[in-house]
């Protein structure tokens, strides 16, 4: 009796995830193809065919909370493509993967990117509590320049890269030049005491 139970529980659970995926899915559809203003819970609850309270069950906070969900998955993406371009390497070779992995990342996901570090999704950036999905993608920085330090080394290198995925979205900087920023990346970061410091 208490297994067949359990085997109801396991399936209730499973149908919650799936739909609680489901929904993060089409926002994130949602947000790519048309941006975030796009992304309603009317729209998202029509998309998976449930109503509007069902979608806020899910999620109480509505549109913030999912945003917010996204963007915190989107930082646990990008630091498995850091991790995974980094390669066990080490130097220069591993500062060029990683420079590569980023600016792909935010070229390849713009309006995931714009969730995670433009729009307002009430989380703890450079705390002390910062949530862990924040940190893994930091330590993904600070592990591919050696960063043994207060982190400094990190945040510059981080703002180096996000300065470059901006201002290539923006048309800003010469696309054909691309190589040759992400190499003066590799050359200034991967030089120094073994802390990331040139």
């Amino acid at each position: 009796m208490a297994e067949r139970g359990k085997g109801k529980s396991d399936s209730r659970d499973r149908r919650i995830e799936e739909r609680r995926r489901r929904i993060l899915d089409v926002a994130r559809e949602y947000s790519e193809s048309e941006g975030w203003a796009a992304v309603t819970t009317r729209r998202l609850a029509d998309a998976i065919g449930y109503t509007q309270p069902v979608l806020y069950g899910h999620f109480p906070g509505g549109k913030s909370e999912i945003m917010r969900t996204v963007a915190l998955e989107g930082f646990e993406e990008l630091a498995r493509m850091c991790r995974a371009s980094a390669g066990g390497a080490g130097g220069r070779p591993v500062l060029q993967a990683v420079s590569t992995a980023y600016l792909d990342f935010a070229e390849r996901n713009p309006a995931l990117y714009e969730a995670m570090f433009r729009l307002p999704i009430d989380a703890h950036f450079a705390a002390d509590d910062s949530e862990v999905e924040l940190q893994a993608g930091f330590s993904a920085l600070a592990d591919a320049i050696g960063d043994g330090g207060d982190g400094t080394a990190t945040e510059v290198l981080w703002g180096a890269l996000h300065g470059l995925a901006d201002l290539a979205r923006s048309g800003r900087v010469r696309p054909e030049q691309r190589e040759r920023r992400i190499t003066e990346i590799a050359t200034r970061f991967g030089e120094g005491d073994g802390r990331g410091r040139g």
